[in-house]
């Protein structure tokens, strides 16, 4: 439990020497901190309520947390939800007690990915806050609405953090590299603008990312003519590896492949080759993105172009032959092509609709013109009766049959689009039908 919020290690790694300490010194997320938002009129007011801060790595969440705890004059507890448990919830509950009575001082309890409570251990933090003997901070990566329990988020007020932009981490590397106590000032580093802006863009809207890519890049300079420079070619050195940010199983990756689908649903194949290129490079599984593909050839292409699946399984199986980074251009090609194809999703909703009635309509009899006769009994009961073989029938279609259980007579689940092949389908079964 951190009792000073502030305390400076000068050994620490620059990002933690670098933390701010007040909102002056603090980068980003003006959305929530300017003049006239909620959060901040509650932190000029001193008055800070239980809340959750949402959102990716390195955009100052444990950081706002202090400065908020430290404005308010509160006594400030931290703690990590990968070590703590209810034991530890209930000895700051208790520290926060004993605060109150010998102080006279409110205590913001911080818990650090929150999300990786179980519910018994979010239910031991109710009380405590239902009571007021502590405020809670919890910081999150993830969708509070999923990982949350619904108590817990009921007493709670979710802010959401962005990512931080590049002119603003180019100012937080101009303040490392001025700084003398907290930061790289007291060093005679020469960086260049351009290679501080390239920095800033590796960085990816992480702050820390950006701290601690300077300082191994600073740890690496040339010495030249008694000046350490961290020139390109030293940054390549340190970026060597680097992968945009991308949370397997997070938010982020559910974001993206949510935006590769919905580029190509939406008919935009340069969108579609974009996002697929992020999840690429940020590592994720072409397999997986492989699978998603052939779900989009089946959920909104069809049988508006029937090959878009063909061509996503083969893309699926040249992928499984050749790996990477060759199978993937074979993914790429089946996600343009399914971008360009003529799009239905009148399967999908033709199969939605079908499942419904099967799940709730009970367990209808199959028609006895329809059921299997194998046997001399299942003949004498009727089974197979006056069923009529289509194929005997002009044009293959015995009009006027009926399939489907005597309840659901008459029943349209699949509707084609006027788009590509369901052109064709929607006037053969239209003509069909007429007879």
């Amino acid at each position: 439990m951190n009792k000073d919020a502030f305390d400076i290690n000068p050994h620490a790694p620059l990002a933690a020497r670098m933390r701010p300490t007040n909102l002056d010194q603090y980068i980003g997320q003006q959305h929530l901190l300017a003049k006239g938002k909620s959060l901040r009129a509650a932190i000029d007011q001193g008055a800070p309520h239980s809340l959750v801060f949402w959102g990716p790595p390195g955009v100052g969440k444990t950081t706002l947390a202090k400065i908020i705890a430290a404005s308010a004059h509160c006594h400030f507890i931290e703690l990590s939800a990968v070590m703590a448990g209810v034991k530890e919830i209930r000895a700051a509950v208790a520290e926060a007690e004993d605060v109150k009575l010998s102080r006279n001082l409110n205590t913001v309890v911080f818990i650090d990915e929150i999300h990786r409570f179980s519910k018994s251990q979010q239910d031991s933090l109710l009380a405590p806050i239902e009571s007021g003997a502590i405020i809670l901070f919890g910081a999150t990566t993830e969708n509070p609405s999923f990982e949350l329990n619904n108590a817990l988020l009921s007493r709670l007020r979710v802010y959401v953090m962005r990512s931080i932009d590049a002119d603003d981490l180019l100012n937080l590397l101009h303040n490392a590299l001025t700084d003398p106590v907290r930061g790289l000032g007291s060093r005679n580093l020469v960086i260049d603008d351009e290679v501080l802006l390239m920095i800033a863009k590796a960085a990816d809207g992480d702050a820390r990312r950006c701290l601690n890519i300077l300082q191994i890049a600073a740890d690496l300079a040339e010495n030249i003519d008694g000046k350490d420079v961290v020139n390109r070619e030293v940054l390549d050195e340190v970026l060597q590896g680097h992968a945009a940010r991308f949370d397997k199983g997070g938010d982020i990756f559910y974001d993206q492949i949510s935006a590769l689908h919905k580029s190509v649903r939406g008919t935009d194949p340069d969108a579609a080759l974009y996002w697929f290129c992020r999840m690429i490079d940020g590592g994720c599984d072409p397999l997986y993105i492989a699978r998603r593909v052939v779900r989009m050839a089946s959920e909104d292409i069809g049988n508006a172009d029937p090959r878009g699946l063909e061509l996503a399984l083969n893309a699926a199986h040249a992928y499984e032959r050749l790996g990477s980074p060759e199978g993937e251009l074979s993914l790429a090609q089946a996600i343009v092509y399914l971008a360009c194809a003529p799009k239905s999703n009148a399967v999908y909703v033709a199969y939605k609709a079908a499942m419904t009635d099967a799940r709730t309509s009970g367990s209808l009899e199959v028609p006895m013109h329809l059921r299997n006769a194998p046997t001399k009994l299942m003949k004498e009961l009727g089974h197979g009766a006056e069923y009529r073989y289509a194929h005997d029938e002009k044009n293959a279609y015995a009009a006027g049959e009926n399939y489907f259980p005597e309840p659901l007579i008459g029943k349209r689940y699949y509707v084609p689009v006027e788009r590509g092949l369901e052109i064709k389908i929607k006037e053969k079964l239209e003509f069909l039908r007429k007879q």
